[in-house]
């Protein structure tokens, strides 16, 4: 496989991975009561949260799972976790102190590392992707593939969110609190399937 159909892999497998278009409602739900200032800052700090996670996993991935005895399949468990209790909160429509932090703390710092930059963005989907295929280019060549896939991927993503607050006015305060909820439980499903998941590959003879 030459370079160019690598990286056209790569960069194809992450956006689908990713999602950026169909996470647009998750990111309306999560920064609803922000301006589009506030929703352009969340965006972008996001993007780069997952970017350094991305490639940091990217990196030094197996090292860091190695050291600390975690597999991937456990990630995906407590990032199912992660999100199901978020899903909890945007199904009752009754924001946690994930998405309203306190006063001590940044405003905009809680929701664009957990959950958009991860497990959203930068989750057990993206990082097997990037571990699974940069392998594949070698050392040094996986590596640059993987900074060139994740930069394109993540930059058309921070642009798609950039677009987001114009949907917002568009669908309104019942809008917004409708996909909010639908978002809930759209999340609630990709939650227990992530974590049902990695349960399935942590415990291959348990049946669920």
């Amino acid at each position: 496989m030459s370079l160019i159909t690598l990286w056209i892999h790569l960069t194809i497998a992450l956006f689908a991975v990713l999602n950026p278009v169909g996470n647009v409602p998750v990111f309306l739900a999560l920064t609803a009561d922000r301006d589009g200032n506030a929703q352009r800052r969340i965006a972008r700090r996001a993007v780069v949260v997952a970017f350094a996670i991305v490639m940091v996993f990217a990196l030094f991935g197996q090292m860091i799972l190695g050291i600390f005895g975690i597999t991937l399949n456990a990630f995906r468990v407590a990032g199912g976790i992660i999100l199901f209790t978020i899903a909890l909160r945007l199904l009752e429509a009754n924001p946690s102190h994930m998405h309203h932090p306190r006063e001590e703390e940044g405003e905009e710092d809680d929701v664009a590392v957990t959950p958009l930059g991860t497990p959203l963005l930068a989750g057990p989907g993206t990082i097997a992707t990037v571990m699974a295929l940069g392998a594949h280019g070698g050392l040094l060549t996986g590596d640059l593939l993987v900074f060139g896939s994740v930069g394109t991927v993540l930059l058309l993503t921070y642009f798609i969110f950039r677009s987001a607050p114009s949907i917002g006015q568009r669908l309104g305060p019942t809008g917004i609190n409708i996909v909010t909820r639908l978002m809930g439980l759209l999340l609630a499903v990709v939650a227990v399937q992530m974590a049902a998941d990695g349960l399935s590959l942590l415990f291959p003879n348990l049946r669920l």
